[in-house]
């Protein structure tokens, strides 16, 4: 049987939902691999919505994370509600600020931030049960707030999220785009992804990486 990768999105597009390119690479290499995966999403409305092209906040248009983040995932996605963690060998969670305005409060509240319950909820099933977790760009700041274990993380060379992640009790380690930082006594790999990343390609290196750390260390 085909190992099975579940993929947690936050809706469509780096500036209120997930990072595009991070899903895209993330869901190639897998492809490569010949590893299956679904996506998941909470059902819920955004708590905003950003133009793209201005970056200016559409103060009237609300739009549903899983409705968009099935756009990531041609239609083939679910409710993070329905997301059975032992139906899977290992999760991946792509970045994007949908990771720190959507799954969790980080942009209002900093390092005093709060996760989505039911992400959390998952996340610590995945972890009970030692199968492998992939954060990468901002997902790897949500790693004090889903486990109550120290954890080795990155998001590259940002200070100000790295400083965040350490107030949280957190463990920060510095790491280039093409490389990955690996948790191996937790099953955790981490890497900056756009964080740090000046390009697809250089993006593509730690995301690459990241993926076959994590089936390595699927059983």
């Amino acid at each position: 049987m085909s190992k099975q990768v579940a993929i947690i999105l936050s809706g469509c597009g780096f500036r209120d939902g997930s990072e595009i390119y991070e899903t895209t690479l993330t869901l190639l290499r897998l492809d490569q691999l010949g590893i299956e995966y679904h996506c998941f999403a909470p059902d819920q409305d955004q708590p905003q919505v950003i133009d793209h092209a201005s970056g200016e906040q559409c103060e009237e248009d609300v739009r549903n994370m899983l409705v968009e983040s099935a756009r990531l995932a041609r239609g083939k996605i679910d409710s993070l509600e329905a997301l059975n963690p032992e139906e899977f060998d290992a999760v991946i969670l792509p970045g994007g600020q949908g990771v720190a305005k959507n799954l969790s409060n980080f942009v209002e509240a900093g390092a005093d931030m709060t996760v989505l319950p039911l992400l959390r909820d998952k996340i610590v099933e995945f972890y009970e049960a030692e199968k492998p977790i992939g954060l990468m760009c901002y997902s790897s700041l949500l790693a004090p707030r889903l486990l109550d274990v120290t954890i080795p993380v990155t998001v590259g060379h940002n200070a100000k999220i790295a400083g965040a992640i350490s107030s949280m009790g957190g463990l920060h380690k510095t790491c280039n785009a093409d490389d990955v930082v690996l948790d191996r006594e937790h099953r955790i790999v981490t890497t900056p992804a756009f964080m740090t990343a000046k390009g697809i390609a250089e993006a593509a290196l730690g995301i690459s990486k990241l993926v076959d750390k994590i089936d390595e260390m699927m059983r």
